[in-house]
């Protein structure tokens, strides 16, 4: 796992020219609410690690954070101290985890969910990104992946619509 500032963040997506999904007009989206349980998050965090990824590298980009206040700073710092980084969050808010990594990748990902943070999964493969808000959703984005087995894998159903 490699720690990445915005700068290099920015480059990571120029080397693949590309930009944040977001950025991009008429790419599909699928919105799904953060789950109601701590258990069902960490169920989100690990499929979404080892599912989505599709055991290639993945950038995990904060670009939300103290919103709500600071959340467990101190739980991700020791966490990314453990890795051998003592830099803070602003910083180096790109968190690069390769192929074999998707534990850690989860690890992440629910610590920043659950502290109330945002930001992107930009993954190599490109089938699918995503976007994490500190609003309680996520926006998933894929330009060939069929986003309704977002929802299967997760394990949700779309919203009935009515009237």
């Amino acid at each position: 796992m490699r720690f990445y500032s915005a700068r290099e963040c920015e480059k990571w997506l120029d080397d693949r020219e590309r930009q944040k999904p977001d950025a991009i007009s008429g790419i599909p989206v699928e919105r799904v609410r953060f789950p109601p349980t701590f258990g069902r998050l960490f169920f989100f965090a690990q499929w979404i690690s080892s599912s989505l990824t599709f055991r290639m590298p993945a950038l995990l980009w904060i670009t939300e954070w103290g919103i709500w206040g600071p959340g467990n700073s101190h739980l991700y710092y020791r966490l990314r101290q453990s890795y051998g980084d003592q830099r803070l969050l602003d910083e180096a808010p790109g968190h690069l985890f390769l192929e074999h990594e998707s534990e850690d990748l989860a690890s992440f990902l629910q610590l920043s969910i659950l502290n109330g943070w945002g930001g992107y999964l930009l993954t190599q493969a490109d089938y699918v990104n995503l976007f994490f808000s500190h609003d309680e959703y996520i926006d998933f984005y894929a330009k060939v992946y069929n986003l309704a087995e977002i929802r299967k894998g997760l394990g949700i159903e779309r919203p009935s619509r009515t009237g």
